[in-house]
């Protein structure tokens, strides 16, 4: 179908923590725009916020996903074994633990295809059975379509910060789901190497 093709290749980091407020990181390494990060966090109330480095992304974002706030402003991910993330209001620490059984398995699948479009429609209905909550393909806002090619996984083994002055609290599973799209993190908390293609319309 007509459209274009933006592309988004680096991690994504879900976490839940037992003050009841849900992370999902971006750590983009490419993008049209170049290396960025952005956090979306869902708090125990259902409050959806995007943290966006700027305008630019935070347009992009907002316009693909549902949130009811979006802060704009320096949002930094620095380390690889231990990850600090800050953000507007939000600093945090989150320890990545060993590589998955589902990353040992993803890591034998060709990567050409694992990051393709095609890849993504053909892993999609193996992802609704095996991962609650996750799709690799779907319509997002503004008559978008998302597909994601995951080709690795590590789990998260701890978490500690602040969110607007309160405690995190200990890590826990990201449950309920933050619903900021058609898909969702896993409930257990991971990180997840992968390419994400959105094709939107020319006039878009």
């Amino acid at each position: 179908m007509p459209g274009v093709l933006d592309r988004f290749s680096g991690r994504i980091l879900g976490a839940g923590s037992a003050s009841g407020v849900r992370l999902v990181i971006g750590r983009w390494d490419t993008s049209p725009w170049g290396s960025f990060a952005d956090v979306m966090l869902a708090e125990a109330s259902g409050h959806r916020v995007l943290l966006a480095p700027d305008e630019r992304v935070a347009d992009y974002v907002a316009t693909t996903y549902s949130f009811d706030e979006v802060v704009v402003g320096s949002v930094a991910v620095t380390g690889e074994g231990r990850w600090a993330v800050s953000a507007p209001e939000l600093t945090a620490t989150v320890e990545i633990g060993p590589r998955s059984g589902l990353g040992r398995l993803l890591r034998a699948v060709p990567g050409s295809l694992a990051r393709s479009r095609a890849g993504a429609i053909l892993a999609d209905p193996i992802a609704r059975r095996v991962l609650r909550g996750v799709r690799t393909r779907g319509s997002a806002g503004n008559g978008r379509t998302e597909y994601y090619g995951a080709t690795d996984q590590h789990v998260v083994a701890a978490l500690e910060g602040r969110w607007r002055g309160r405690d995190l609290g200990a890590l826990a599973p990201v449950l309920p789901a933050p619903d900021f799209g058609f898909s969702s993190t896993p409930p257990r908390p991971s990180v997840v190497t992968v390419t994400t293609t959105v094709r939107r319309g020319r006039d878009d």
